[in-house]
This record gives structure tokens, sequence and C-alpha cells, in this order.
């Protein structure tokens, strides 16, 4: 079979679906390049960092993880098996996050194309849940998906959530004095000034009881407040590490177990407030028994919800392609 990286109807198709990834503040920062028609390399958009609240990149790192992996999964459908390296050559080519070869013809299994076919279904889902419980097997299945790209699922229970969040609300009031921040923030959520003309995405409701503190996206002084969950489920994502490699590989896991919380109806939304601050800080994660947190997720049933907004596929074309040494091994 022809490379998906060989033609352009096959390579817009895994720039569609990587562009569908989440990321932090929807900053979507990547792009892709097709070298020769025989592999495609992931960069970091550096444009699209967040300066202030990501200084060391870990969430730039994240978003692209996810994006790689739904790049993975289109390769995948495409009837091809994706062999990928990731770092490939960080002292030349620090934009340089993941180089992804294909390997001859392999059908794709029942579960990829499940996978892939949720990838336009899935979303952040900044409303109430309901009361109704996630439960345990499907609790399960996303630990497997974490698992299978290296990283772990922890969901909390109940007294270990609630004193999570509390560092939340704290955090999140931490972070609502700092004016840098807000600055950022307000410039790619707000709608007018994203800087990419892009309109302003999908704004979590405020929170008027204090369980489950979600970011507030965009101004809601025209809202009334609403009311969450009474025992919001809690999970973190952990990795065995801290750096760019697990960070990486975190971003990956993300996108495979959202992917199969779509698969069970599950809805996902993010309480990250406690990581900004402590990238904010220039700080590690400090060694866990079960990993580095690197997200924190709020899982249950919720409503349905409108999509975010996506850069247009030519617009994730790499302008000045990087190259990959020839001594980098796949």
């Amino acid at each position: 079979m022809i490379s998906p990286f060989a033609t352009e109807r096959g390579f817009h198709r895994l720039l569609t679906a990587a562009g569908q990834a989440p990321s932090v503040l929807n900053t979507q920062p990547w792009r892709l390049e097709a070298v020769r028609g025989e592999f495609a390399e992931l960069l970091a958009d550096p444009d699209r960092r967040l300066r202030v609240s990501d200084p060391r990149g870990r969430s730039l790192h994240v978003s692209c993880g996810a994006a790689l992996f739904n790049l993975r999964l289109a390769v995948r459908t495409a009837g091809h098996r994706p062999l990928v390296w990731l770092l490939p050559n960080t002292v030349e080519e620090p934009l340089l996050l993941a180089a992804v070869r294909v390997s001859p013809f392999h059908p794709a299994p029942a579960r990829a194309r499940e996978l892939y076919d949720r990838i336009g279904l899935r979303r952040t889902n900044r409303e109430p849940f309901s009361e109704r419980r996630v439960p345990e097997h499907v609790l399960a299945d996303l630990r497997r998906a974490a698992a299978r790209e290296g990283a772990g699922l922890a969901v909390l229970d109940r007294p270990v959530a609630a004193d999570l969040l509390e560092h939340v609300a704290i955090a999140d009031d931490e972070l609502a004095r700092d004016g840098g921040y807000q600055a950022e923030l307000r410039a790619w959520t707000m709608s007018g000034n994203r800087r990419d003309g892009l309109p302003s995405y999908v704004r979590g409701p405020r929170c008027a009881d204090d369980p489950a503190p979600v970011r507030d996206f965009g101004a809601h002084s025209e809202r009334e407040p609403v009311h969450f969950e009474s025992r919001p489920q809690l999970a973190v994502l952990t990795t065995a590490g801290d750096g760019p490699l697990d960070w990486l590989r975190a971003g990956q896991a993300l996108q495979r177990l959202l992917l199969t919380a779509t698969v069970h109806g599950i809805s996902a939304s993010f309480l990250n407030q406690p990581l900004d601050l402590r990238d904010m800080r220039r700080r590690s994660d400090p060694h866990h028994r079960r990993g580095h947190v690197q997200m924190i997720m709020r899982l249950g049933y919720g409503p349905a919800v409108p999509r975010a907004p996506r850069r247009p596929a030519a617009e994730l074309v790499a302008t000045a392609p990087a190259r990959i040494r020839e001594d980098c091994a796949v």
C-alpha cells in the first residue's frame, strides 16, 4: 500500500486527525511535515507556547503527545503500523518532538478503528455532570488505556478527592491574582483576542458551590452560577518521570484514555490549576509512589457540548521541515 505520507489526500487525513487532539487552552501548538513522502515529523509550534503558565513546556509536550496519538491512529486505520521515535535530535532540532515511519501493510484491529471513529466526537466538557457514578469496569478500561502508553491512572477515593479539590481552589485563587496569567488566559480564550483569529471556544460555567471548581474560560457576567455534582469523580494521570519524554507519553496516554472514555459515553474536564502553579514556579513534581502527576481530570456523565474550533489543516503544515539525522534509529 502507498504510504499515507506520500499523497496529498493521505497526509491531509493525518493532519485532520492530529488537529482534533485536545490541547492546553486550545492552543493546538503543533505542526506536521511529510518528509520525502517517507515519514512525518511532529514539531512544536513556538508561537503557541504559553510563556507565562507553561515555562517548562510541559503542557505543550502533553498537548503534542495527544496529537501524536491521533496521528498514530490515522496511520493505523490507513492499513499501516506506525513506527515512532520521540525527541530524535534534541540538540540540533529542539522543536522536533517525534518522527513517524510506517511498516508494510497491517490491517487495523477493531479497537483502533473504534478509537479513530471517536476522534471527532471527543469533547472537553466543563458543564455539570450527573450524580451517576462511573462504573468500575469502565474505570478499569481507562486504567488499561493509560497503561498501554506507559502512564498510570489513579482514580481518587472521596477523602483524597476532597483534599485535591481544596488544593485546586487554593491554586485557582492564587492564579486569579496573577496579572500575567490572567492576561495570557484571556488572550487565548476571549472572543476577538485570540492571536489566530478563531472565535472564543467552549466556555465553562461558573461554579456556584465549592466542590468542583472548573477553569472559567471567557467572560461570564451575563451567566448565572451553575451547581456541579456533589461528589465529583477525580483521577490523576501519572508518569514515572517528569521530563519531555514523559510529557509526550502522558499526552499519548491522555488521548487514548479520553477516546476510550468517549467509547463508554464518559465526559471529562480538567482541573490543572495546581499543575499550572507548579510549572510557573519552575518546580518539578515531587516523586510520588504512583508517579508524577501530569493531568488532573474530572470524569462523569455530562450533557452534549459543542466542539471547540480547530485550525484549518493547511495551517498545521510546517513551513520549514526539520530533518532527522541518519544516525537516528527507528
